[in-house]
């Protein structure tokens, strides 16, 4: 079932003319060159000049090459390397059609690598359509590896070239699909061992999203294989880009960047104003302000300049609902389909797409197309078994399909999520909700991309997308050919300031670094093929991560001697003197503060004011928590926490208190105030009176329920309107005239106070700083901008000592340290000898890289293996492959308790001996052992055994695609495992491992690739 539909990449339906390449003349590029040391100078400026190729070419088109693609053309003619950069859907893959062209026209071999198997799969298919003798090497399949070009993920690259395969002494170029990716801290050093390794005479061509420092990777290209390397790259956009925000809760769209880049930043203030308005209306029935007492930055005695802002907020929950609704009706109705929603959970897309499908009523696809997707449907579904297809993920997605709605994510079934994906380059999907991956690999543009949120975790933290981030995504906005202009449109969260959104869509991409570690799967390989420590020496100094670092060291060194400049200046600006008696002044006034705070809030003064709604100052052990909202004051209970000030009466009394909380947790469990950085979210807290430091004259009216997040954000937008009114602080119930502390000893608290402050005023150490500050007053002690000339001093030798480690790094004693170590730890578990010779257990180690290679290599060697049979080493062998957390509760089924227990017990060892041999970077015993975790046990002995699929995943709260995916990936293992035994002459052993992983390959887990059919 398919359709004729127009080519995104190509301008029409003219054929390809006779003669040179066609160029369009209206389109520019930047073109460098980056040489090796030895490169002759009379030849650079030769390379530096590249006319465009005027032979006839092994690839024409039917479309006029843009001037980056006629570029890289004349470059790959030369038999030169070539990096070129450019924005998503631009048509970088021009360029590596044109290198697989002119490798068949001259009878060379080709590799081209992508970083996923399912990319892979993808552009098998293009290319075995275009070129026929195209073949497929991933983990787990292979497909006519003797052809000509061969498509393979990098990781087989890396193996093949560790093994001395054959055929990598033939290949004459290299494709390196998606470069940017060597940024990955987990997968990056695949990149750069591959290039590393890569034969000399081999030329390569690297496509990247844009990057600010490709001259820099050119150079460390043209360092490493002695040879020229070429950057090509644009800016430019075939398709113009206009960038909408829509306020949350809100009607209508705000062009915030126009196609020429410019930033309109009233229309931004607009949209932002409709919806604080928005907010306020929501929020009018819950909160409000009330404030008594005195106004006025800060009473007299009660602390000094005003609190923590409330922060920005983040937009981290998914839009709402109803605003999705408006925005798939608005694309209909505006006609601005397709239209891909980019959110950052799988199940946030799919509750996204069957909200549109169910309630929406929309229908966008003409009957003709529904029976379009009805044939797709039909026939990919042909290629699973009756049982499979009556599953219910298969059964219930056509009728969506059918109105042209769809969702894309890894969690998906990898039959469906390929179905979709046709469909879509078929023009049948018209809404699609999809996850950031379905903006890599193949084009597949759209004419409308909306983000439903900006932030996403990245498996440590919430955070804004960063500006390459949001290129490669808003790439996918605009057919070439087909749109004048590509459309992106952000919903925006009433806490996303101009700022934040100024710097997603216009920021620089981020730079490609280095991520290059030392793994004992590397060591072994190149101790068992090359000549030890100094070849293993030579690899370190010839990564990128080396190169980076040799190349700042320069810079380094200047900006050391600049800091230990500034730091002597500030040294010789006051006496010995002026620091002791600051120091003096700032403890007494520390002790009289807390004096006069115990007095405050003696439960006789204090409780009379701390109704629900007033604002309050905490600290609590060092952590300033800024001003928060009194929820409600009891007696102690059991979780009361407090701090060590005396016996004081407020001790009896705890605050449930709405206060602004960070994501990280201290020692004791509690909530801590966020990070530098971070944007955080209003939390009620539990906290001790004697640890409110302010108590401010306002109160704001709180609504009875503070359980949404919603009615929370109305608070924080409470209290950052506040911040907003009160630049020179929140203002403070003044003790005297507001809270009626009269009597004699709380004056004569107040006048050694005040005594204490006019002394510290005068005090030479700390007016430096006042000045410098603008001060018109006493700062507040607790304030950043309070740093006094010790500080800074501090500061400037704390970042001196920063940029002197950066410089020890940048030699290579720390991964000689590391080498000598792991070298250590490789001898204590019997993979080498003392002479550095590899042992049988170490080559059986040298393949193994899908999972823990040590710890697989101990449980083959020490008899775990052995003594189970077939199925429970499917088991066993699943703790390697890691998955998402599930929160099921692990049932481990007895006879496989005694594995896991020995699994765990091994890598408690290991671990331990890393430590032992001061490997400081690698996990303690306890959390090293811990991450074999055992969530894949009893699914991949149920599969091994022959229990239905469908039985599986009911019993999971993990996704169908991600369940498939790991199975995948551990028949991939098994098989490692089973080469691992083979080299170790265990016959038996390496007979278990092929069984089992013959076990798994059946059903709808194994179903062949829509792409591969």
């Amino acid at each position: 079932a398919k359709r004729r539909r127009v080519d995104d990449d190509a301008a029409g339906e003219e054929e390809a003319e006779a003669g040179p390449l066609r160029i369009n003349a209206a389109s520019s590029c930047t073109h460098e060159v980056a040489f090796p040391p030895s490169f002759p100078q009379s030849k650079q400026n030769e390379l530096r000049e590249v006319q465009p190729y005027l032979g006839e070419p092994a690839k024409r088109y039917p479309f006029a090459l843009d001037r980056f693609q006629a570029t890289s053309v004349a470059v790959l003619e030369r038999q030169e390397n070539v990096l070129v950069a450019a924005h998503t859907s631009a048509g970088k893959t021009v360029v590596a059609e044109y290198a697989i062209a002119m490798a068949f026209r001259d009878n060379q071999k080709v590799v081209y690598t992508s970083p996923l198997k399912a990319l892979s799969n993808q552009k098998y298919r293009e290319l075995k359509d275009e070129f026929g003798d195209v073949g497929l090497m991933t983990g787990d399949t292979s497909i006519d590896p003797n052809s000509s070009c061969l498509v393979m993920t990098t990781e087989v690259l890396r193996s093949m070239l560790y093994r001395g395969s054959e055929v990598m002494r033939e290949v004459a170029w290299v494709i390196f699909d998606e470069i940017h990716y060597m940024r990955d801290r987990e997968r990056g050093v695949v990149w750069e061992e591959s290039i590393i390794f890569l034969a000399k005479g081999a030329k390569m061509v690297f496509l990247s999203a844009t990057l600010p420092n490709a001259l820099e990777f050119a150079d460390w290209i043209a360092h490493t294989h002695e040879s020229p390397c070429h950057v090509v790259y644009t800016e430019h956009r075939p398709t113009p880009l206009q960038h909408y925000v829509f306020p949350r809760g809100c009607s209508g769209l705000f062009l915030t960047v126009d196609q020429s880049g410019t930033f309109k930043s009233q229309n931004f203030e607009s949209a932002s104003e409709m919806q604080k308005q928005n907010a306020a209306m929501r929020a009018a029935e819950s909160s409000g302000g009330e404030k008594g007492g005195r106004g006025g930055g800060g009473g007299r005695g009660g602390g000094r300049g005003g609190g923590r802002g409330g922060g920005r907020g983040r937009g981290s929950g998914g839009a709402d609902d109803g605003d999705v609704l408006k925005m798939v009706r608005l694309a209909k109705m505006q006609k601005m389909d397709p239209v891909i929603f980019f959110s950052f959970g799988r199940r946030e897309c799919e509750a996204y797409a069957a909200q549109v499908s169910q309630k929406s009523k929309l229908e966008f696809n003409t009957p003709e197309e529904q029976e379009y997707v009805q044939q797709v449907y039909d026939n990919a579904i042909a290629m699973l078994s009756e049982e499979d297809r009556q599953l219910d993920p298969v059964r219930m997605i056509l009728p969506m399909l059918k109105q042209g709605v769809a969702m894309h994510h890894s969690g998906l079934l990898p039959v469906l999520k390929e179905m979709i994906e046709i469909l879509f380059q078929e023009h049948l999907i018209k809404v699609l909700f999809a996850t950031e991956t379905f903006a890599m690999g193949l084009n597949m543009p759209a004419k409308t991309v909306v983000f439903t949120s900006i932030t996403k975790f990245d498996g440590e933290e919430q955070r804004t997308l960063t500006s390459g981030e949001y290129i490669q995504m808003s790439g996918r906005a605009g057919r070439r050919g087909q749109d004048a202009t590509g459309t992106c449109i952000v919903m925006l969260d009433e806490m996303t300031d101009a700022a934040t959104i100024r710097e997603m869509m216009l920021g620089k991409p981020i730079a490609l670094n280095s991520s290059f570690r030392l793994s004992y799967y590397t060591l072994l390989n190149i101790l068992r093929n090359q000549s030890g420590e100094i070849e293993t020496e030579h690899t370190i100094k010839k990564s990128f991560h080396q190169f980076q670092h040799e190349r700042r060291a320069p810079e380094l060194q200047r900006k050391l001697a600049d800091l230990e400049r500034q730091q002597s200046q500030a040294a010789a600006s006051v006496t010995d003197e002026d620091v002791r008696e600051y120091k003096r002044l700032r403890s007494q006034i520390d002790s009289v503060e807390v004096q006069m705070r115990q007095r405050m809030l003696s439960p006789d003064v204090s409780l009379h004011f701390l109704k629900p709604g007033r604002l309050v100052r905490v600290r609590l052990a060092g952590s300033d928590y800024g001003w928060g909202a009194v929820v409600s004051v009891q007696r102690t209970g059991p979780e009361f926490v407090s701090a060590s000030t005396g016996a004081s009466a407020a001790a009896a009394y705890t605050l449930d208190t709405l206060l602004l909380c960070g994501s990280k947790r201290g020692q004791k469990g509690q909530m801590l105030p966020p990070t530098a950085g971070e944007e955080g979210a209003l939390q009620v807290v539990r906290v001790g009176l004697p640890l409110v430091t302010s108590i401010s004259a306002i109160r704001l009216t709180l609504p009875q329920e503070l359980r949404s997040t919603e009615v929370k954000n109305s608070v924080l937008l409470s209290l950052k309107e506040l911040h907003s009114q009160f630049p020179d602080g929140i203002p403070r119930l003044d003790p005297i005239e507001d809270m009626g502390l009269t009597d004699e000893p709380f004056k004569s608290i107040l006048r050694q106070l005040e005594t204490l402050e006019e002394q510290l005023l005068q005090n030479e150490f700390f007016r430096r700083d006042a000045i410098k500050e603008g001060a018109r007053s006493l700062p507040d002690p607790s304030s950043q901008e309070s740093r006094g000339e010790h500080q800074r001093k501090m500061a400037l030798m704390a970042e001196a000592e920063t940029v002197r480690t950066e410089l020890r790094d940048s030699q290579l004693s720390r991964f000689r340290s590391e080498l000598k170590n792991r070298g250590t730890v490789l001898r204590r578990l019997g993979h080498c000898s003392e002479e550095g010779v590899v042992t049988p257990k170490g080559r059986a180690c040298c393949f193994i890289d899908t999972g823990d290679e040590l710890l697989a290599t101990e449980l083959m060697f020490n008899g775990v293996f052995t003594n189970l049979d077939v199925h429970q080493c499917v088991a066993l062998a699943s703790c390697f492959i890691a998955v998402e957390k599930s929160q099921e509760l692990q049932k481990i089924k007895d006879h496989l308790a005694g594995a896991l227990q020995a699994l765990q017990d091994a890598a408690t060892e290991i671990a331990t001996i890393q430590q032992e041999c001061k490997l400081t970077d690698e996990l303690p015993p306890e959390e090293y052992a811990d991450k074999f975790k055992p969530v894949l046990m009893d699914i991949a002995f149920k599969w091994s055994k022959g229990v239905s699929f469908a039985e599986i995943y009911m019993e999971t709260d993990l996704f169908e695609g991600t369940i498939i995916r790991a199975l995948r990936r551990l028949d991939e293992f098994l098989m490692q495992l089973a080469s691992a035994a083979a080299q170790a002459g265990a016959d038996d052993l390496r007979a278990k491992f092929e069984a089992g992983a013959e076990s798994l390959r059946h059903g709808v887990v194994f179903a062949p690739s829509l792409y591969l059919a």
